[in-house]
């Protein structure tokens, strides 16, 4: 006989969230201990959903889930600050913040959350960034200021094990115990930045975190002295000793050598050991690093399996953890086509080498990695070094390539000048994601490279339409006897066909596009395409022949095309991908100026102000008056104003 309905058990309700009742850390430390688990388990649910949908950082995320709940619950935000390095595993952050909900379900959306810390979101952030290495620096000087002030918050440096391959990482190390004597610095070692970590720190934390004898041996002696009469100072004493003696009893860690207490390694992911030794850390005397050990992608096996293809990504499959794919014909990624282009190339010439800063995937360096593993150096995050390495390569006669992100070559600004350019040096540098990186926001648009290389003497700076004039660039590139800049944007190419053998463009040399007779657009790398739809629409909306220009060099200028042309039109616009200041359209002005030639100049740009996140490049280009529309109605509108005033001076 079978049960009735009734008969049936009943699941009992679901348990309400508690990330719901999360509203601010005040909330975190009022749930039990034993509840802990269960909101780190929700927080990492809540993160996989939402960068499913919009991309993000997912792996760095979802391995500091622990130890983010654990800092909420010995510290008190925003008076106490927390300066996480590069800030991209902020998620758990601002969920523990009151920014959970809605708000964080347009996490990098246009409107939406900054993936990253930022001062004007929230009081408890502390401290915005978004290139690695600054944590360090940042905090110490948050904690001078505190001591100059005579208040008493703690400041809370949370580093990547990878920022400590940055150089100024290391300068902050070596300026704290001059600097304060209360600094909490985190090192969370997982062993990853975005690629594997490389180098001789990243082995050292190896052997730190694994050597079970120098751990147990630190330990014991800790537990001895203390347990002595008057034990605290005993300990202090033993210490001083062993620093003073240069560890002739038992080695000090490299830390210590700095005058940092090292406590460690310790599990990131045990909530109650992370509370434990942050409340020590709370109350010592001295600067303290504290050696946590979690795992990147912790709670998505996928991303545990590929932390370096989800330290950043776009949208994905929650349960499979598979990209969502392109729409069919989507062309490749530029990156992809100049890592291609650059594997050929090195393959036929072994005095190329390529380079890059921790990002072989992001640059599109894996193909060389693979393929010609002797002509591929990952230096870690280290853009400063990666630069004075490729002028030492090509002072020795290779032909190094540079291929670091627009935003982040900026750091490496003065060897630019005065190692590379300075000395002639033919080092190609390849400047991937310049203009807009949509989602990821200000920190990470390359806005500014022409600007801080066209001034650069000795430079060549260039831009293609396309990928096919992309690999013809860095053919030409690696022709030259000086250094060289190419930049190109963030996504899918054109789809054009790209030649079998790349060609080599004579330098300064733009290419003609379209002829016109009322007036001329000069446009520069995805600009091109916009200026010849705007030529397009205004021969058949308003009858005017308007001619394009492909600049292809911003430096040097094709001054001879560029002045026939304004000796004979009334009307020249500039188009580029970047800030007006300094930029594309200001050197045309500059070349007008020098001839003395008076023709009218509309430039188009990014206005001077920083450009915030958004869901994708319309959306963004919308907010800076530079969507197609308004790009037409400007040059539309300065024509007609400038016939209104010859028929007017006419009369």
């Amino acid at each position: 006989m079978n049960p009735s309905a009734s008969d049936q058990p009943v699941a009992p309700p679901p348990l309400p969230r508690l990330l719901d009742q999360i509203r601010s850390p005040s909330d975190v430390k009022g749930l039990s201990a034993a509840q802990l688990p269960r909101l780190a388990e929700e927080l990492r649910d809540e993160i996989i959903t939402v960068t499913s949908l919009n991309g993000g950082h997912v792996a760095p995320n979802l391995g500091v889930v622990e130890l983010t709940i654990a800092l909420h619950r010995v510290f008190n935000t925003p008076e106490d600050q927390f300066v996480f390095d590069v800030s991209h595993q902020g998620y758990v952050h601002k969920l523990l913040t009151g920014r959970g909900g809605g708000a964080f379900r347009k996490l990098r959306q246009t409107g939406g959350l900054s993936g990253f810390l930022s001062r004007s979101e929230s009081p408890h952030d502390g401290y915005g960034a978004g290139h690695a290495g600054t944590a360090l620096s940042a905090a110490l000087g948050m904690a001078t200021a505190r001591d100059l002030r005579g208040s008493h918050e703690h400041v809370v440096a949370v580093c990547g094990d990878a920022a400590f391959t940055c150089g100024i990482t290391m300068e902050a190390l070596n300026n704290i115990v001059a600097c304060t004597r209360r600094l909490i610095v985190i090192l969370n070692d997982n062993e990853w930045s975005i690629a594997k970590n490389v180098g001789a720190m990243a082995k050292y934390l190896n052997r730190l975190s694994t050597s079970p004898t120098y751990n147990k041996i630190h330990h014991d002696l800790e537990k001895f002295f203390t347990s002595l009469p008057h034990g605290p100072e005993m300990h202090h004493l033993w210490m001083k000793w062993k620093r003073e003696t240069k560890d002739f009893f038992v080695e000090s860690s490299l830390f210590e050598k700095f005058g940092l207490r090292y406590l460690g390694p310790i599990d990131g992911h045990n909530i109650d050991e992370l509370v434990k030794n942050l409340e020590f850390a709370k109350h010592s005397d001295g600067p303290i690093l504290l050696h946590v050990l979690t795992k990147k992608g912790l709670g998505l096996e996928a991303a545990q399996k590929s932390p370096e293809k989800f330290h950043g990504l776009g949208s994905f499959d929650p349960v499979t953890g598979e990209s969502r794919k392109p729409a069919p014909g989507t062309p490749p990624n530029y990156q992809d086509v100049f890592g291609q282009a650059l594997a050929r190339l090195a393959k036929a010439d072994p005095r190329i080498v390529g380079i890059t800063a921790a990002m072989p995937s992001g640059t599109g360096l894996s193909p060389l990695a693979a393929e010609c593993p002797k002509q591929f150096f990952d230096v870690g995050i280290a853009e400063e070094h990666a630069v004075l390495f490729a002028a030492g390569l090509a002072a020795r006669g290779l032909r190094p390539v540079c291929a670091i992100y627009s935003t982040f070559l900026q750091r490496a600004y003065d060897p630019i000048i005065h190692d590379v350019c300075l000395q002639n040096l033919p080092v190609v540098f390849c400047l991937d994601r310049a203009g807009l990186s949509p989602n990821d926001g200000p920190t990470h648009h390359g806005l500014f490279d022409l600007a801080y290389a066209r001034c650069v003497p000795n430079a060549v700076v260039m831009q293609p339409k396309d990928e096919d004039e992309l690999a013809d660039m860095l053919q030409t590139g690696l022709q030259l006897n000086g250094p060289s800049f190419i930049r190109y944007p963030r996504g899918a190419a054109r789809g054009v066909p790209i030649k079998a053998q790349p060609a080599t463009i004579p330098i300064g040399q733009a290419e003609m596009l379209r002829p016109g007779s009322n007036l001329m657009i000069w446009a520069l790398g995805p600009m091109v395409h916009d200026a010849l739809m705007i030529a397009e629409k205004l021969a058949a909306e308003e009858g005017l022949s308007c001619g394009v220009v492909n600049a292809r060099f911003v430096k040097p200028l094709d001054r001879t095309l560029l002045l026939s042309q304004a000796a004979c039109l009334p009307l020249l616009v500039t188009m580029e991908d970047h800030v007006l200041a300094g930029g594309f359209g200001s050197a045309v002005l500059e070349v007008l100026h020098e001839a003395d030639c008076p023709v009218t100049v509309e430039r188009i740009g990014w206005p001077d102000r920083f450009v915030e996140h958004g869901s994708n490049v319309e959306d963004l280009r919308a907010t800076g008056g530079l969507s197609f529309d308004d790009m037409y109605r400007r040059v539309k509108e300065r024509y007609r104003n400038l016939s209104t005033e010859a028929v007017e001076i006419d009369a």
